[in-house]
Order: C-alpha cells, then sequence, then structure tokens
C-alpha cells in the first residue's frame, strides 16, 4: 500500500509560480517513478512530469518550458513547479506512484488531488 498526499495548489494569477508537493508514505526510489498528472475540467488526465528511481525526470513536449520536477528523496517528497502559469493550466494535480513490477502492485496509486486555479 502506497499512500500519497499531495499540497500546494490554490489560486494564483497568470504569470505567477507555484509549487507542489507529494508525500509518499514510501521511499519514492523504490517505485518506478513518481508522476505528476492534471486534469482540467472536461478533459482528461494528462501527464505533466515524471522522476524515475534513478532520479532521471521526463516531460511532455508542451510541459518542459514551464513546469520542472524535483525530489527529496529523505523526505519521500516530490515537487511540481510551476512557472509562469497560464489559465489553461488550472485544473486538478494529482500525484501518481508507479508500481509496475514492485511488491507493492501493479495497479500504482494515485493521491486525492490538489487544485491549481489560474486566474486572469
Amino acid at each position: 500500500q502506497v499512500q500519497l498526499v499531495e499540497s500546494g495548489g490554490g489560486l494564483v494569477q497568470t504569470g505567477d509560480s507555484l509549487s507542489l508537493s507529494c508525500v509518499a508514505s514510501v521511499s519514492i526510489t523504490s517505485v518506478n517513478a513518481m508522476d505528476w498528472y492534471r486534469q482540467a475540467p472536461g478533459k482528461q488526465r494528462e501527464l505533466v512530469a515524471g522522476i524515475g528511481s534513478n532520479g532521471v525526470s521526463r516531460y511532455p513536449d508542451s510541459m518542459k518550458e514551464r513546469f520542472t520536477i524535483s525530489r527529496d528523496v529523505a523526505e519521500n517528497t516530490v515537487y511540481l513547479q510551476m512557472d509562469n502559469l497560464k489559465r489553461e493550466d488550472t485544473g486538478v494535480y494529482y500525484c501518481h506512484a508507479d508500481t509496475v513490477g514492485t511488491s507493492y502492485g501493479e495497479t500504482g496509486y494515485w493521491g486525492q488531488g490538489t487544485q491549481v486555479t489560474v486566474s486572469s
């Protein structure tokens, strides 16, 4: 069982920055990867950024410029730094643990999500 707790969401204005945190109940190096996803109203959930157990990060091309994922292994915490926020960044941001092939199970785990609202 892996529990994930996100925090840091809120209401910001366009151009602002915001940092999200995700604290895991297990060592984040014991899972394949820790990811950030987001879901805008009426849209599918999409990957924002991920970081592997080896610390290598990955981003979809559309997210590379303004989003940065990082981690604190000692604190079992993953961060998402979001810069120059735009209204289209509004949505619920979820933390995800990729546990395929690990002792935690094949389904992966999701946090409860944290709302980010960007107003103009």
